[in-house]
């Protein structure tokens, strides 16, 4: 049975959305669950389901790492926060997986720090499962680990987001883009132009340049950029679909006639809604590092934080780590054969 740490005490309805979510993984998905933070309100929030014979435990930590503290300080002197805690479970294979909706930079930095990096890859990566117009995910990497990347970081980064695609999402030949400002291989800029002539020889399906707009066409699986690129990308799609839901029920609630459209038209709006829910596709996994820590948003609510456990265990079950660390050494030697 798959065991995954949840830091329980991270999320902004912190514990409630942790315990329901976690409640519903192990109905559905048949894993153990540690919940680790402070047990005297994760047991009560215990009380408000029936989960007494359920495969759950509670792991105690007393601290939490907010929103609002400095990661380096956070990472350095709350050493028994409920990530710190949930990272050692992990480290010390008392769990296979962690699964936080706490502060992205603390998680990631930490679950570097705890688990450490594969021995093949320079910089862990996160990425983003997102809908497209062809109803199945693309993944976007790096969305905010690495700012500042060189070409053979981005690599890596589409090694690992084949993979992930692959074996995860099911995708038997996944195709990959590099995020650029246009389809011409002399468009982009001094990174970009040297990572396309790598990918070139890279051992999987390049299509080469992709732009923003052809992330959610569908016409590709994978697109590859460097974290400060994917993290925009990422919150201004965010923030397009927040604004265009708001837009949207404010003009079909303004007169009687766009109501009466919108009663009629309800079935249509719920699989819009489904399909664009972040919810649906759990949280990020931070690719390439021992273990799987998989990084949530900090407003999830229990389907988010379910599916996220969802992804945590089939990334345990298809052994993602192990395919990272044999194919990008592999891949290494193809492309790098001076080096290796």
């Amino acid at each position: 049975m798959i065991t995954i740490a949840i830091d329980a005490m991270g999320g902004d309805t912190a514990p409630l959305a942790e315990v329901s979510g976690a409640i519903q993984a192990v109905q559905e998905y048949g894993v153990k669950i540690l919940l680790v933070g402070s047990e005297e309100r994760i047991r009560e929030e215990l009380r408000k389901h029936s989960s007494s014979r359920l495969p759950m435990e509670i792991v105690p930590a007393r601290e939490v790492i907010s929103m609002q503290d400095a990661i380096s300080q956070a990472v350095r002197k709350k050493k028994d926060s409920s990530l710190h805690v949930a990272a050692r479970l992990v480290r010390d294979g008392k769990a296979d997986a962690l699964v936080s909706a706490g502060n992205t930079g603390a998680c990631m930095a930490i679950s570097k720090l705890i688990l450490g990096a594969l021995p093949q890859v320079d910089r862990p990566a996160i990425a983003a499962v997102m809908p497209t117009a062809r109803n199945r995910p693309v993944v976007l990497v790096d969305v905010g680990a690495n700012v500042d990347c060189k070409p053979n970081h981005l690599v890596q980064f589409a090694l690992m987001g084949e993979i992930f695609s692959r074996t995860v999402l099911g995708n038997p030949s996944p195709r990959v883009g590099l995020l650029s400002i246009g389809e011409e291989e002399m468009k982009g800029n001094e990174l970009t132009r040297e990572v396309l002539v790598q990918l070139k020889n890279a051992p999987f399906q390049f299509v080469g340049n992709v732009e923003g707009r052809d992330i959610f066409r569908g016409e590709v699986d994978v697109v590859v950029c460097d974290g400060f690129t994917g993290n925009v990308a990422l919150k201004s799609s965010e923030g397009v679909t927040m604004i265009m839901t708001k837009l949207l029920r404010e003009d079909l609630s303004r007169y009687w006639t766009s109501r009466l459209g919108a009663w009629l038209a309800r079935p249509a709006f719920r699989n819009f809604k489904r399909r664009f829910d972040y919810s649906e596709y759990g949280g990020a996994p931070l690719l390439g590092i021992k273990g799987v820590s998989i990084v949530c948003h900090g407003s999830s609510p229990a389907n988010a934080i379910k599916n996220a456990i969802r992804v945590a265990r089939d990334c345990c079950n298809y052994h993602v780590n192990e395919k990272i660390e044999t194919e990008i050494g592999e891949a290494q030697k193809l492309l790098f054969p001076a080096s290796s």
